[in-house]
């Protein structure tokens, strides 16, 4: 006879989980019991909010292609995480949340920090279900692991009442995940997709989705080069294709370049492997009209219910993405110049003005693209300081990027701490800007408790540069909300036992990189960034300008 809570632990560890993100609970004691047999197989990771726990745990599945698990109590608890439901949701990416639930005998008397797990997430996760019988955990613990994994990806909430946790069970813990074949596609789908790409004149591949193996990627790499078609990838899945290739093209998401917009309108026959067509990678479903696009669209995807969701495709072929493009043999068509311009004006993007600022990033980018290893794993969570990471950052094929579609600040320094747990041999850079570093700076003490190496920019302008340039845009001189008064955030981190220290001008970047580097430790470097840099190709001035210029039209 076991707990509940041991079943689901053992079971856990036959099916492959490794770290359980999270904050403890009173309401889940007897798993975090439960774990104390399993230290080295299966860790705790105990953070300091349960928002960075969910975090952590999406970014894990995003990287690994397994769900990422995350613990944490009833009522506060999970509302916490739920930034980290929502995130790993819009990014198709596999993760389990367990959390605790009020004991069977309480149930809808609106006991303490009592929800209804079904009602709260039903539309935020791919499944939210409730164990009340112990006996039952092998079974539901399995059904919610190959929901996670299969079709489009996402996150399973599980709810554990304390006394099912505490019961005793005669059920046999989980022994192996099951094995799930990708679903192949049928070959006259292949046959009319070819065709139709081999009637183009000018045909698009675009890209998403994290659950790419090595082999799908390469065979669409070589497919692409052999028929010489320009690829794009959607919002903040670019390392799903190597950057360096010469088909590829750019991605497709905020502040997109004017190539990448005019790619997807002009092209005639676009190929989506795994995208959902999501409002950042259609401008606001403005490249694409909806529901019938002028464009032929051959939509695949390992889930029939994203097929025709909004727009309606010439083909759709319900299959995994990796496998349709292992199916594929090369086209030949009269679109070579199409193909170069795409190259040529996505290398042009690349380089960026001088920046009005005492650290231009621009050069700091340029430099790390030049010194840091091929295998690096870079994340970042959301606001203007992004586009570094995302616009001017190449990807080769061995390089991950872990960003959020959701859009949610806070993302990038949580995910670098469950990177540099789950791959600890690699180099992992966080992009993390004054305001989105600061909803989950409390997580140093996650890296220095865990012994997690990455590496912090806290790109340090004073403001939400979101929001400010959004303000600039519609209502110039009027700031109102954005300003912000900062830490020494150097010291903040030196204040958890990490290196921390502030660079001031450009040319002192390097030495402070490759000295983090060596401390052995997490680390930040803080970077003094000048307001007026609100972007890359437009100062604060330039938007407050424009903005006035055209009120007095």
């Amino acid at each position: 006879m076991r707990s509940g809570g041991q079943v689901l632990v053992q079971s856990l560890v036959a099916l492959g989980a490794r770290f359980g993100f999270g904050v403890p609970g009173e309401s889940y004691l007897d798993v975090l019991d439960a774990m104390h047999d399993t230290q080295g197989a299966f860790d705790f990771i105990g953070c300091r909010n349960e928002g960075g726990a969910a975090f952590m745990a999406a970014a894990y599945g995003k990287l690994t292609g397994q769900p990422g698990i995350c613990l944490v109590t009833r009522g506060p608890g999970v509302t916490n995480a739920s930034i980290g439901i929502h995130t790993a949701m819009q990014d198709s990416a596999p993760m389990l949340v367990f959390v605790g639930q009020v004991g069977t005998d309480m149930r809808g008397r609106e006991a303490f920090q009592e929800i209804d797990y079904r009602a709260v997430f039903g539309s935020m996760a791919k499944w939210a279900v409730e164990i009340d019988d112990a006996d039952r955990i092998p079974e539901i613990l399995s059904r919610a692991w190959t929901k996670a994994i299969s079709g489009r990806p996402g996150p399973v909430v599980v709810a554990l009442p304390e006394d099912m946790l505490t019961s005793q069970t005669a059920a046999t813990p989980l022994r192996a995940p099951v094995q799930i074949r990708p679903a192949h596609p049928a070959p006259d789908a292949v046959a009319d997709a070819q065709t139709l790409l081999a009637g183009a004149k000018r045909p698009l591949i675009m890209l998403g989705g994290c659950l790419w193996d090595d082999a799908s990627r390469a065979a669409l790499a070589g497919f692409a080069a052999a028929s010489d078609i320009p690829v794009l990838a959607a919002f903040r899945y670019q390392d799903r294709f190597d950057n360096t290739h010469p088909c590829y093209a750019g991605e497709a998401g905020v502040g997109m370049p004017p190539h990448v917009r005019a790619l997807v309108q002009q092209a005639d026959v676009i190929l989506a492997l795994n995208i959902r067509f999501g409002e950042m990678t259609t401008d606001g479903y403005t490249l694409l009209d909806v529901p019938q696009p002028h464009q032929n669209i051959m939509h695949v995807h390992p889930c029939s219910d994203e097929i025709g969701k909004i727009y309606i495709p010439t083909l759709g072929i319900h299959s995994d993405a990796g496998t349709f493009a292992q199916a594929l043999t090369p086209v030949k068509g009269n679109w070579a110049a199409w193909r170069a311009q795409a190259r040529a004006d996505y290398e042009a993007s690349l380089i960026a003005p001088p920046q009005p600022s005492p650290v231009d990033m621009g050069e700091v980018t340029r430099w790390l693209r030049d010194h840091l290893p091929d295998d690096v794993i870079l994340t970042n969570g959301a606001g203007n300081f992004t586009v570094w990471p995302n616009k001017f950052f190449p990807f080769g094929p061995n390089a991950r990027l872990l960003a959020p579609q959701s859009g949610a600040m806070g993302y990038g320094f949580p995910a670098a701490i469950a990177a540099a747990l789950a791959q600890p041999e690699k180099t992992v850079v966080c992009f993390a800007g004054d305001g989105d570093f600061q909803m989950n700076c409390q997580e140093l003490a996650t890296a220095a408790q865990h012994g997690a190496t990455p590496i912090v920019l806290v790109l340090n302008n004073g403001t939400y540069g979101t929001i400010r340039a959004h303000q600039e845009r519609n209502y110039p001189t009027r700031v109102s909300g954005t300003d912000m008064r900062n830490p020494d955030f150097a010291a903040l981190a030196r204040a958890y036992g990490l290196h921390g220290e502030q660079v001031a001008n450009t040319d002192d970047f390097a030495d402070a990189f490759k000295r983090a580097q060596a401390s052995g430790t997490a680390a930040v470097i803080e970077l003094t960034i000048a307001a007026e840099a609100l972007t890359p190709r437009q100062t604060l001035s330039e938007m407050r300008a424009a903005a006035l210029a055209k009120r007095a039209d």
